[in-house]
């Protein structure tokens, strides 16, 4: 049964974190702060003495029977009841506390696409302070200079940009980092521009750029991303160029360029985003805009992945220790109660299994702690009902606030939209005061941090987890009409990562999540995801002056798999925390 639901699980988590991700707001104010980290955990009280209590885990946890009692499971969720301990994080953000205006397109067919692209910039932009966001359309004369940077996004061609837009960016004042379409309005308006500035773009190059340099790492760039790059008729003293797109012959052209106040990139960042990839020169980028005397570091994070009653306390054992003793912070995924309502692990006979009833999960669970493990939410049941959701209907292999299907031919995956019921935030708090009722009957007390079953909720689950945790650990969706307060367009999602904290659109304190996580197996044409793949993305990831290598290992796996990959980072030259401290 292990192998075959831990496939399940992996085919969600690869899938469903593999949606790209929007969404911001034009005509009302939207605003998001960076706050300061928890406070340190207290000094640790002494272990227990680990070995034997790993010899009474190997004695008794073949004994442990699952509770055959489960005819039909009904969704647990309804009016929320007392708001579970985790409040959220309050505070004025970073010392130094700077703004940014992101502006974008809204006209033509493809408008929907500028609201999104905005909603990432402005979520990347809450690491350095407050922001705005408004239709670029709307842009009056002066509004640039009450900012200290400023982010458009160029989405439409052709986009009717104010004059006074384009006054404002050639009067030097505000860094500007322009992306991608109608730079040639801004070069036809001021007749001195390639004087002024050295460089003057030219048309888009549709040449395979597979990959782009940045610091001396070279970044990836998907295949399938065909839209062109910007490329120049002229460029010299003073433009910089600060990265470069690599051909498939070897011959290499711009991908951005600086020169005085004025940064440009030659492509939208946000599409075809993965790990490793060029998205990362544009955090980078950021710190010049934002916080250019930031220190740079280099932390990271590790996460067991996807725990719930009936996993084996032995293996999350023997990894707690190892981690422990090589000094590794480390957080841990929890499920509080195990289902499956069909039998479809178990012969037909239907399984319920709260975390309350298995008391060497409870152990293990408190030594984890105790090795300085970070407990998080993961889902009351992690998955829905007794229908499949997409796989199986069983915890770990399903999606549990959000309807997602499958195509058993090719493995392709539907976000249908929100489940039934899900209409409002009290369904999410259900299902987050079950989850912690089911702790507290395990002696445990609701964790401060929460990740979403295969990443994957609705917009009034997402803001009610805001209200119930102080932060989120994963890779987010965000839909069309967030805030623009219209109508939420379900059948656009898109997911975006951060390689720092953020505060997003929904009001949550996001934590990074850079790497995903390390899977051995083959799915459909996706290849394995091994320890050499995630050093190999950690090393890309470097070119975030602060930013953070975060990835998770399932304790189902070989404990050299994730050995292989704290010492292949560690040999970078990051330097693992807590979550509690990003």
């Amino acid at each position: 049964m292990k192998d075959i639901q831990s496939e399940q699980r992996r085919k969600l988590l690869l899938l469903a974190g593999a949606v790209a991700a929007q969404a911001c707001l034009p005509m009302r104010v939207a605003r998001a702060l960076t706050l300061p980290p928890l406070p340190p955990l207290p000094p640790l009280p002494p272990l227990p003495p680990l070995p034997p209590l790993l010899d009474l885990l190997k004695r008794y946890t073949a004994s442990i029977v699952p509770v055959p009692s489960n005819p039909y499971f009904v969704p647990q969720g309804g009016p929320a009841g007392p708001a579970p301990a985790g409040a959220p994080f309050s505070g004025t953000g970073l010392a130094t506390q700077s703004s940014t205006l992101v502006l974008y397109d809204t006209t033509g067919q493809w408008g929907w696409l500028g609201e999104m692209y905005a909603t990432m910039a402005g979520n990347l932009a809450s690491h350095f302070g407050s922001w705005v966001a408004m239709p670029v359309v709307s842009y009056t004369a002066g509004t640039l200079q009450q900012y200290s940077a400023c982010i458009y996004i160029g989405s439409t061609y052709g986009e009717p940009l104010p004059a006074a837009f384009l006054t404002d960016v050639y009067a030097g004042t505000t860094n500007v980092i322009w992306i991608y379409d109608n730079i040639w309005q801004l070069t036809s308006s001021q007749p001195l521009f390639a004087t002024q500035y050295g460089f003057m773009p030219s048309v888009f190059d549709t040449s395979p750029v597979a990959t782009v340099t940045y610091k001396s790492q070279s970044l990836k760039r998907s295949s399938a991303n065909a839209a062109g790059i910007m490329s120049y008729s002229s460029i010299g003293a003073p433009a910089t160029v600060l990265a470069e797109c690599v051909r498939a012959d070897g011959t290499t052209f711009p991908w951005a360029v600086r020169s005085g106040n004025l940064t440009y990139i030659g492509e939208v960042p946000f599409a075809y985003m993965t790990e490793g990839d060029r998205y990362l020169i544009l955090c980078d980028l950021l710190f010049d805009a934002l916080a250019p005397t930031t220190a740079t570091q280099h932390r990271a994070l590790v996460r067991l992945e996807d725990l719930h009653p009936l996993s084996d306390p032995t293996a999350l054992l023997q990894t707690a220790e190892w981690l422990f003793s090589k000094g590794i912070p480390f957080s841990f995924h929890i499920t509080a109660r195990y289902l499956d309502p069909n039998g479809y692990y178990n012969g037909g006979v239907p399984q319920d299994v709260p975390l309350s009833t298995q008391p060497l999960m409870i152990a293990a669970i408190r030594t984890m702690q105790l090795l300085g493990g970070v407990m998080i939410h993961h889902g009351y049941t992690h998955q829905y009902s007794n229908i499949t959701n997409p796989y199986t209907a069983v915890t770990g292999d399903d999606c549990e606030f959000y309807r997602i299907t499958s195509n058993s031919s090719n493995g392709v995956l539907t976000f249908v939209g929100p489940l039934p019921g899900d209409t409002d935030s009290s369904w999410a708090q259900g299902r987050f005061n079950s989850f912690a009722a089911e702790l507290a009957a395990a002696g445990f007390t609701m964790p401060a941090i929460s990740t979403f079953p295969a990443y994957a909720a609705s917009v009034p689950d997402y803001q009610a987890e805001a209200r119930t945790f102080a932060a989120r650990a994963e890779r987010v969706l965000y839909f069309p009409g967030v805030l623009t307060n219209q109508t939420i367009d379900y059948t656009r999602p898109a997911g975006q990562y951060v390689p720092y904290s953020v505060r997003d659109v929904y009001g949550s304190k996001v934590l990074p999540d850079t790497l995903g996580g390390i899977d051995p197996d083959v799915y459909y044409n996706i290849p394995p995801r091994l320890p050499a793949d995630i050093i190999a993305d950690a090393q890309r990831t470097l070119v975030v002056r602060d930013g953070v290598a975060s990835f998770f290992y399932n304790p189902e796996d070989p404990l050299s798999y994730l050995q292989q990959t704290v010492q292949g980072l560690l040999d970078l030259g990051y330097q693992f925390v807590s979550p509690l401290d990003v």
